[in-house]
Parts: C-alpha cells; structure tokens; sequence
C-alpha cells in the first residue's frame, strides 16, 4: 500500500540537501535536525545524516584481510515524521509555494 501511495504523488516538499527536523513524538530521534542525503521516492522515505543510525553488520573478507565489523549506519525514516526547517527561524514548518512579483518561484 505504501508504494501505490507513494506512485500518486508528482510534487515532493522534501529534497536532498534540505535541512529537515524530526517530528513524530514517539520516534526516539524526536527533534533532531539534519540534512537530507537520499530521497526515496518510491518508498516515501528520506535518509538524513547524523539521524536515525543502527548498527551495519560486516562480512569479515578473508581473501582482502578484512575482519568482520559493525559500524553504525543511517537509517530511512517516513517523509510524514519530518519537517522542513525554517532558514531564518531555525523552526521546523509546512511547506508552502509562493511566486514573486519578478516571477521567480520560491518554497
């Protein structure tokens, strides 16, 4: 259901490189800020870095000399537990689209 919901959308509010604030109360990670390094827009999902990391299992590769580790890895998150941070406010907010009087076009 997630990916025929995800297939209607045609305008997305979150793009990578935004800075984004957690919002969903009962996610552990509830207000912290980061930027957005994937949008996975079939999923519905964005990953944010410095936010949302689990633990990465490695393979040990015997042949290069490599041991078997575990690093600490982001994770995805939904796009609805996230909101666009304001610039100046520094708070996060809705989106909204707006065109200037020049005819340029601003978020």
């Amino acid at each position: 259901p997630a990916m025929k919901e995800a297939a209607k959308k045609t305008k997305w509010n979150i793009l990578r490189g935004d800075t984004v604030q957690v919002i969903e109360r009962k996610h552990p990670e509830f207000g912290k800020q980061g930027v957005v390094t994937v949008v996975d827009r079939r999923r519905d999902r964005v990953i944010i870095e410095g936010v949302n990391t689990g633990p990465k299992h490695q393979k040990a590769n015997p042949d290069r000399g490599l041991a078997g580790r575990t690093i600490m890895k982001e994770r995805s998150i939904h796009y609805s537990n996230v909101n666009l941070v304001d610039p100046v406010s520094g708070l996060p907010t809705r989106v909204s689209r707006k065109t200037l009087e020049d005819g340029s076009k601003v978020r």
